[in-house]
């Protein structure tokens, strides 16, 4: 990873920042794109850029041309920008799927779509994109999370395709990574099986290496010890 430059959408959440840790120690140069507000100043080895909808076209466009102009250039892009809601098909609000799909599907979508060209002109082009083992099938009340997710499957395999030889495109798909948010939400759940940031961010991070090269349409499953 030395010398390479990172984008990391939703770099402030849980997972985010563990990403861009683990991309710095390893001698990457990291770009943070989040909804949050910014916190820290910008550096030549690390920029956060804050208050961005990426279900916004413009803005993702926006936001990753100046990665590449404060950089140089862009080498990996990972989408983690995401949400979740647990609700039934039956009682859960409708507009659920809506906003499911566009925190899910268009910010990989619309990061992706901004990024392609820099990518293409770096010679080792990555996206990695964040699926769910729970996406290959759905169990009650996640409905409209599992559907979204599963589109991100489906758009990672697209962009495989489309750019074969050219970019490689791979999801990750975990199954309940050990947050503070997941502990709250599941206090009787057993921690242990669950995957640590660190190791899913390995994964990510071996597949925006060199070293991950011939790898791309994959959805890797990283079910922890589930």
């Amino acid at each position: 990873m030395d010398g390479k430059v990172v984008v990391i959408t939703g770099a402030s959440g849980a997972l985010g920042k563990v990403v861009a840790e683990q991309a710095l120690a390893r001698g990457a140069r990291v770009a943070g794109i989040d909804y949050a507000p910014a916190q820290l100043p910008a550096t030549p080895t690390r920029l956060e850029l804050g208050s961005v909808d990426l279900t916004d076209a413009a803005a993702a466009k926006t936001a990753i041309d100046a990665v590449a102009a404060h950089f140089g250039k862009i080498d990996a892009l990972i989408n983690i920008a995401g949400g979740f809601a647990y609700e039934t098909v039956a009682d859960g609000d409708p507009k659920t799927w809506a906003r499911m799909y566009a925190l899910n599907v268009t910010t990989a979508l619309n990061a992706s779509r901004a990024a392609i060209g820099h990518l293409t002109a770096s010679g080792t082009g990555r996206i990695i994109n964040v699926g769910a083992m729970g996406a290959l099938q759905a169990g009650s009340g996640t409905g409209a999370y599992a559907a979204s997710k599963a589109g991100v499957h489906r758009l990672t395999e697209a962009l495989a395709a489309e750019h074969k030889g050219k970019i490689t495109v791979n999801a990750v798909l975990p199954s309940i990574i050990d947050t503070a948010a997941n502990r709250a939400s599941m206090p009787n759940a057993d921690f242990a099986k669950w995957v640590a940031p660190k190791e899913l961010a390995d994964v990510i991070l071996f597949l925006a290496s060199d070293a991950a090269s011939a790898v791309t349409g994959a959805l890797l499953q990283v079910s922890g010890r589930v």
